[in-house]
């Protein structure tokens, strides 16, 4: 190129504009709409007035629907098929449409097989080049797209889009049926299924495993599925060797290494592993219980607790033990029951040494050391170590007792408790003491029984140093201290630390004795008592 013959000038540095393909102190040539611009040494003002003059021409097709502007009629063309749904280029081997004939280029290579884009380190093919790239970041690391708000970065556009939505909380894709909001355009069409025009679900599930007939609502989940006959785990963990069939779980278990808890509650700032984690942990704030059995009409948190519940009425039992036969209701049971056999404790206390079969049981043991309860009653400001012991206590309020006996008709508040007394009236005590062969009708009680033996107390009083075998006894302890007495009678008003002190004081009020002598027939307010009042006939010093 010649030298300009203004070249000498002086002139102020030049504006860089992006749309230019040349910009420098002396002449430039820059293509727009097919029009050669010769840009001179001009002043800055000038070269702003120009290039904005440039840009208006760039974007001269403009939206009249949401006001996007474009370069080309041709994608203005294409733009407005976002909002009409046309889609002119069907396909002649399975009919399905598209908006351009670039996507139906790629689509028939679904049909073909033709994978004509390689890549050069591990071999994989793929249709489309935008594919290859995005694989080849699987080797690089590269993850180029970046969340500002809180810097994770991901290898595609389309994935950082969806991860916006989780600070937002937008939710653009609506079911047109139930109202329901998604984040991502194939999460509400996999949803779809779900529905009929009368608002039934159908449970459509047109992908189907050849191996067992299961059927699915995705093609990725039936693939995932395969993998089950398999046994092919290709997602492994670096940091601990696991492997898990899906990676979506790989990601998942990995946040146990790195603690990440991405989903957070609004309400309460409790951050979770897993938004269904999250969405059933929201339902704790509404107290709202969606998902009921219509046979019993018990209302459930989750889908999934329902679906492990309507078991109960019909008996399944799909997870089964390889070694021994026993079926169970959910597989994390069956996990559980493996590894009651092999008894392995892969789950170690780091204060006391103390090891647990499963994770979960570690995390309530170590709330023993840390105090910390985290399962709050909303009446009362009661704390509990687990959810369980929470939904046991809403009920002294309530003073519901849903689970009765069959045989002499006692409610209960828990399910594990009637499962306890029943074990009363068949007279069965599975759980025996080896020292002196007592027996006991739950494992707690002979695990608290053999503390007479080791002389152990681990609950021990921070105020005075006194230790007790059972966490119940330290807390009726600490009252003697805080003067406490939680236990009213509604008769004479006389308060108790515990409750069972509390009915026995109401047996003055009502002259109940429900100790009775089998030999004379005399009735006792207390067990003691009759204790006592037996060594009358026995002739046993007291």
């Amino acid at each position: 190129m010649e030298s300009s013959p203004l070249a000498t000038l002086a002139s102020p540095s030049p504006v860089r504009c992006p749309g230019v393909s040349l910009l420098t102190r002396g002449w430039c040539f820059g293509t727009f709409r097919g029009v050669m611009v010769l840009w001179w040494n001009k002043t800055a003002e000038f070269q702003r007035a120009v290039i904005s003059n440039v840009h208006q021409c760039l974007s001269s097709f403009k939206c009249d629907m949401c006001g996007k502007t474009f370069r080309y009629q041709s994608q203005l063309t294409y733009h407005l098929r976002t909002h009409t749904g046309e889609k002119p280029y069907p396909c002649k081997t399975c009919g399905k449409r598209f908006q351009d004939s670039s996507t139906l280029k790629v689509h028939l290579r679904s049909h073909t097989g033709e994978k004509p884009y390689s890549c050069k380190t591990c071999g994989k093919c793929f249709t489309q080049c935008g594919s290859l790239l995005t694989h080849m970041r699987t080797h690089t690391g590269e993850k180029p797209y970046v969340c500002k708000t809180c810097g994770k970065r991901f290898k595609q556009s389309s994935h950082l889009n969806v991860h916006l939505k989780i600070h937002t909380g937008e939710k653009p894709y609506v079911c047109n049926i139930c109202g329901k909001g998604f984040k991502t355009s194939k999460d509400l069409s996999v949803h779809l299924r779900t529905h009929t025009g009368d608002k039934n679900h159908t449970g459509e599930k047109p992908y189907v495993c050849n191996g067992c007939g299961k059927g699915f609502k995705t093609s990725k989940a039936l693939n995932a599925h395969f993998r089950t006959h398999t046994g092919e785990k290709p997602y492994s963990c670096r940091a601990c060797g696991n492997s898990y069939i899906q990676r979506k779980t790989l990601l998942i278990h990995m946040r146990t290494h790195t603690g990440e808890r991405p989903y957070v509650c609004k309400t309460c700032g409790k951050g979770f592993k897993q938004s269904s984690h999250l969405n059933a942990h929201f339902i704790t704030h509404t107290g709202e219980r969606p998902y009921v059995c219509e046979t019993c009409e018990k209302g459930f948190k989750r889908s999934s607790d329902l679906d492990v519940h309507l078991r109960t009425h019909t008996g399944e039992k799909p997870h089964s033990c390889k070694t021994c036969g026993n079926s169970f209701t959910h597989r994390g049971s069956l996990m559980s029951h493996i590894k009651t056999r092999t008894r392995e404790k892969l789950y170690s206390c780091k204060t006391c040494g103390k090891a647990y079969i499963q994770r979960k049981n570690l995390i309530i043991h170590l709330r023993t050391h840390t105090g910390e309860r985290p399962f709050v009653c909303e009446t009362c400001g009661k704390g509990f170590r687990r959810s369980s012991d929470l939904n046991a206590h809403l009920i002294t309020h309530t003073g519901e007792r849903p689970f009765v006996c069959e045989t002499c008709g006692k409610g209960f508040k828990r399910s594990s408790d009637l499962n306890a007394h029943l074990i009363t009236h068949t007279g069965e005590k599975p759980h025996s003491c080896k020292t002196c062969g007592n027996g006991f009708t739950q494992k707690k009680s002979l695990l608290i029984h053999m503390r007479t033996h080791t002389g152990e107390r681990p609950y021990v009083c921070k105020l005075c140093g006194k230790g007790f075998k059972t966490s119940p006894n330290l807390n009726v302890h600490l009252r003697t201290h805080t003067g406490e007495k939680p236990y009213f009678c509604k008769t004479c008003g006389n308060g108790f630390t515990q409750r069972k002190s509390l009915l026995v004081h109401m047996r003055t009020h009502t002259g109940e004795t429900p100790y009775v002598c089998k030999t004379c027939g005399k009735g006792f307010k207390t067990s003691p008592n009759l204790n006592v009042h037996l060594r009358t006939h026995t002739g046993e010093r007291l």
